[in-house]
C-alpha cells in the first residue's frame, strides 16, 4: 500500500485556497506512489537477476559426475521401460514377429524328433566347462555378510559391482595349496540349474535340456555333473568327493534305466575333466575310484565332447602371461590405457591375474604336446585361411574338391608355432635371423612395483627389471618353451600346476609313472579305457577366427602394471590377413583351434593306436558357423561359437539322436569342413 505523508497545519495556511490545497496533496501522493512502484520494480528486477545468476552458476558447475549420473539414469529408465514392455507382451508375440519377418520357423530338434517317434532311452550326463558353472558362498569374511548360499559366480553378478574387492577375495584360492583360503568356502551349485543359464537370458545347457525334455527326458534321467571348476581335477575329489558323486550317480542312472548305458556330454574344459574321470574311476583306491578296468565299458555308451580343448588352447597362454586375450587387445586398441586405469580403486587386469593364477584348472589348458603338435619356430601344421572365406558346402564330392582348391590357393604360411613373439618383425623373420638371449639365469630382485601394489601382488613384482627385460630379449616362445617361460615368471603357480597336470607326449605308456593322476587329462600321455563298444565324438564349431599366436611388447614400467601387453598396433599387411590387433588367428570356434579339438579323433585315437588299444570308434562332427540373420534370432540356431554352439540345432539333433539310441554311423559318420585330416598327417606322433 502506498504511504501518505501527513501535512502540517502551518503548511496548509501558506497555501492560497482549497483548490491549490487539493492539487498539492494529489501531486505529492502521486509522486510517493510512483517512487514506491519504482522501488518495487527494482526489487523484482534484482530478484530476477539474482535467480538468473544462480541458474548460470549452477549450469557452470555441472560436472562430469552429473553427466554420468544423468546418462546412467536415462539408460536405467529406458531399460526398465523396455523390460516392462517385454514382460507385458504376450509370450507368442516375439515368435509371431519373427515369423512375420523371416517366415515360418523350423521345429526345434526335440519337437522334430518326437514327431519321428524318438523317445527317451539312455540316461544323459552333462559335464560343464570352466566358467559356465555356478558357484555359491557357504562361508566368508565379514565383508560378505548376507551372501550365505548366494551365487558369487553365475547369475546377476551383482556383488562384483557392489563390493568388487570382497568378491575378488572370495573368488581367489590359496596361492600355496590351490584350495580354500582360511575362513572362506565357495562351492559349486548343484542340479540342472548349476549351468543351464550363465546369467539371466544367456543360456548354456538350457536349450539342449529343453530339447531332450521334448522326447521325454526329465531330471531323473538327466544329471548335471557340476564341480568347482577353479580347482585341479584331482582336488575336486580330495575336497568335495565330486568324482565319487559322478560315479555313483552314473551307476544309479544306469541301474534305474534298465541297464541302458549313459551318454556323457562334456563341454569345453569339462572334456578334460571327464578324461580324468575315466582314468580315475578305473584306477585302484585311494588314488582312483576302484571301479575296475571294465567300468567304462559297462556304464558308458558314448562320450559326445563339445568344443573340447583336448590339446590345450593358446588362449590360456595369453591369459596366464598377461591376463589378456583377443577381446582385451581389441578393447585396448579402441580405448588405449582404459584397462590400466584405477577404476573404482580396482586395477582391473592386475586383479584378474591375481585371481586367475590361483585357479589351478586354467593350467589344464596350457598347450600339450609341445613343438611336435603345435609347430616350431619355422613350421606349424595349419595354414592361414582368409577370414572372408566363402561358405563351404559338404554335399557333394565335387563341391569338396572345389572348396579344397579354393582354400589351398588362398592359404598362406604363418609361423603359428611362435605362440609368443616380441615384435611383429620377430614373428615374421626366419629363425636364423633372430638373435635370442637365455632368460632362465637372469637376476631377479629389483622390484618394478613399490609397496602400494602389494594388494594386487602378482609374481611379476618379484621378477625385477632385469628379469622382465630378459624375458622380452628372448624374443620368441613356442609351445615347448612356454613352459620354461611360466616356470620363470610364475614359479609358485607352476609348482602347483606341475603337481596336477602334464603337457608332454608319452614315450612308453607302460611306464608306471603314467599311473599318476597328473597324466590322466592329457590324451597324449594316457590310454582310453578298454571299451570297444563305446563311441567318442568330437563336436565343434568352425569358420570363426580363433586365437593361435600373439605379438607382444613391453608395457610401461609404472607401478602396478603388468609388464607385458599384446601389441595391438601389429597388423597383417593385407586386409584379409590372419593377424589383427597383435593376434594371429586360425580356424576354430573362437576359443579352441580345430587342431586341438579334432586331432585326437582324426588321428590320435582313430582305429587301434597305443592311445586307443581297444579300438573305440571315433567321429568328428564339425558345424560351420552361420551368424544370426537378424536380432530376432538371438544368438542363432546355426552358430559355431564356443558357447553359442550349445544352441546349434544340428548339434542338438546329433546329441538327442544318440541319447535316443543312434550310433555314429546312424548320424552319417564324420562331417568335416576343414583340413583337420591333412593337418593331422603333418604331425609326427608315434601311434
Amino acid at each position: 500500500m502506498p504511504l501518505i505523508r501527513r501535512r502540517n497545519p502551518a503548511e496548509t495556511d501558506k497555501n492560497s485556497g482549497p483548490d491549490s490545497n487539493n492539487r498539492n496533496e494529489k501531486s505529492e501522493e502521486e509522486e510517493e506512489e510512483e517512487n514506491d512502484n519504482k522501488k518495487h520494480k527494482n526489487k523484482k528486477k534484482k530478484s530476477t537477476i539474482a535467480k538468473a545468476k544462480k541458474v548460470e552458476e549452477k549450469s557452470s558447475n555441472w560436472s562430469c559426475v552429473d553427466s554420468c549420473c544423468w546418462l546412467i539414469g536415462c539408460i536405467c529408465t529406458i531399460w526398465w521401460v523396455l523390460l516392462f514392455l517385454y514382460n507385458a507382451m504376450p509370450s507368442s508375440f516375439p515368435q509371431y514377429l519373427t515369423e512375420a519377418i523371416t517366415g515360418p520357423l523350423p521345429d526345434p530338434p526335440g519337437v522334430k524328433l518326437r514327431k519321428e517317434g524318438l523317445r527317451v532311452k539312455h540316461p544323459v550326463v552333462f559335464v560343464p566347462g570352466i566358467v559356465t558353472g555356478g558357484l555359491e558362498l557357504w562361508e566368508g569374511h565379514q565383508c560378505a555378510d548376507g551372501l550365505f548360499r548366494k551365487r558369487l559366480w553365475g547369475g546377476t553378478f551383482g556383488e562384483v559391482y557392489r563390493r568388487p574387492l570382497c568378491w575378488v577375495e572370495h573368488m581367489c584360492l590359496d596361492n600355496e595349496t590351490g584350495l580354500d583360503p582360511p575362513g572362506i568356502r565357495v562351492r559349486s551349485v548343484t542340479g540342472l540349474v548349476a549351468a543351464d543359464y550363465f546369467a539371466p537370458g544367456y543360456f548354456v545347457w538350457a536349450v539342449l535340456i529343453a530339447n531332450l525334455a521334448s522326447i521325454g527326458y526329465e531330471e531323473k534321467n538327466m544329471y548335471m555333473a557340476s564341480y568347482d571348476w577353479r580347482i585341479s581335477f584331482q582336488n575336486t575329489e580330495v575336497r568335495d568327493h565330486t568324482l565319487s558323486q559322478i560315479k555313483s550317480k552314473i551307476e544309479l542312472m544306469v541301474a534305474t534305466s534298465g541297464g541302458k548305458k549313459a551318454v556323457i556330454v562334456p563341454h569345453s574344459m569339462g572334456v578334460l575333466y571327464f578324461l580324468h574321470f575315466m582314468k580315475w574311476v578305473e584306477a585302484p583306491a585311494p588314488m582312483g575310484g576302484g571301479g575296475g578296468p571294465d567300468w567304462c565299458s559297462k556304464h558308458i555308451k558314448a562320450v559326445m565332447n563339445i568344443g573340447g580343448p583336448f590339446l590345450g588352447v593358446p588362449k590360456a597362454v595369453a591369459g596366464l602371461f598377461s591376463a589378456e586375450a583377443k577381446d582385451v587387445a581389441v578393447a585396448r586398441a579402441i580405448k588405449p590405457g582404459f584397462l590400466d586405469n584405477d577404476i573404482f580403486r580396482l586395477q582391473t587386469l592386475q586383479y584378474v591375474m591375481k585371481m586367475s593364477r590361483t585357479w589351478d584348472s586354467t593350467m589344464s589348458m596350457i598347450p600339450k604336446g609341445g613343438d611336435t603338435i603345435w609347430g616350431g619356430l619355422d613350421w606349424s601344421p595349419e595354414e592361414c585361411v582368409p577370414s572372408k572365406r566363402r561358405q563351404r558346402n559338404n554335399d557333394t564330392q565335387l563341391a569338396r574338391q572345389n572348396v579344397e582348391g579354393n582354400l589351398a590357393s588362398q592359404s598362406r604360411n604363418v609361423n603359428y608355432g611362435r605362440i609368443i613373439s616380441f615384435g611383429k618383425d620377430v614373428a615374421e623373420a626366419h629363425s636364423s635371423d633372430i638373435e635370442r638371449t637365455v632368460f632362465q639365469g637372469a637376476t631377479k630382485g629389483l622390484n618394478v612395483a613399490n609397496t602400494t601394489c602389494r594388494d594386487v601382488w602378482t609374481e611379476y613384482h618379484d621378477m625385477g627389471i632385469e628379469g622382465i627385460r630378459a624375458v622380452a630379449e628372448h624374443k620368441v616362445y613356442t609351445a615347448g618353451s612356454v613352459l620354461d617361460l611360466f616356470n620363470f615368471v610364475a614359479p609358485k603357480m607352476m609348482a602347483r600346476g606341475d603337481a596336477h597336470f602334464s603337457y608332454g607326449i608319452a614315450d612308453n605308456l607302460d611306464d608306471p609313472k603314467y599311473e599318476h593322476y597328473k597324466y590322466w587329462s592329457n590324451p597324449l600321455e594316457t590310454r582310453l579305457p578298454n571299451a570297444p563298444d563305446m563311441e567318442i565324438f568330437s563336436l565343434y564349431g568352425v569358420g570363426i577366427p580363433t586365437e593361435r599366436a600373439y605379438v607382444y611388447k613391453l608395457s610401461s614400467s609404472a607401478e602396478c602394471y603388468i609388464p607385458f601387453q599384446i601389441d595391438t598396433s601389429a597388423e597383417s599387411e593385407d586386409e584379409d590377413g590372419c593377424m589383427k590387433d597383435g593376434v594371429y588367428t586360425v580356424e576354430g570356434d573362437e576359443t579352441v583351434p580345430v587342431l586341438s579339438a579334432g586331432f585326437m579323433c582324426a588321428r590320435g585315437w582313430r582305429g587301434k593306436t597305443r592311445f586307443n588299444p581297444s579300438g573305440i570308434r571315433t567321429y568328428i562332427r564339425e558345424y560351420d558357423h552361420s551368424p544370426p540373420a537378424n536380432l530376432l534370432e538371438g544368438r542363432g540356431t546355426q552358430s559355431g561359437a564356443h558357447v553359442d554352439i550349445m544352441g546349434n540345432f544340428a548339434l542338438i539333433e546329433d546329441v538327442v539322436r544318440v541319447a535316443a539310441g543312434a550310433t555314429g554311423e546312424d548320424l552319417g559318420g564324420d562331417r568335416v569342413y576343414t583340413d583337420i585330416f591333412k593337418w593331422s598327417e603333418k604331425i609326427n606322433v608315434q601311434l
